[in-house]
C-alpha cells in the first residue's frame, strides 16, 4: 500500500487521475452483482417494507393528532 502511494506521488496528476480510474475499474470486476431475478425479489421486499412502515407511522400519527386535539381541545 504504502509503495504504491510512494508510486503515485511521482506521477503526474494526469497520471494519477489514470491510475485511479484503473484502479476504479479493477474494484468493480470484483463486484458480485445481483441477477434480475434476485434485484427484483430485493425490490420487492424493501418496496413492502417501506410501505409497511409508512402505514404504521401514519397510524401513529393520526393516533398522536387525536390525542393532542382531545387534550388542548
Amino acid at each position: 500500500m504504502s509503495e504504491d502511494l510512494k508510486e503515485a506521488e511521482k506521477l503526474g496528476p494526469f497520471a494519477r487521475l489514470g491510475l485511479y480510474y484503473r484502479q476504479i475499474v479493477s474494484e468493480l470486476r470484483k463486484v458480485v452483482w445481483p441477477t434480475r431475478n434476485q434485484l427484483t425479489t430485493y425490490t420487492a421486499v424493501v418496496l413492502v417494507f417501506v410501505s409497511f412502515v409508512i402505514a404504521v407511522v401514519s397510524v401513529l400519527d393520526l393516533i398522536l393528532t387525536k390525542i393532542v386535539f382531545w387534550v388542548f381541545g
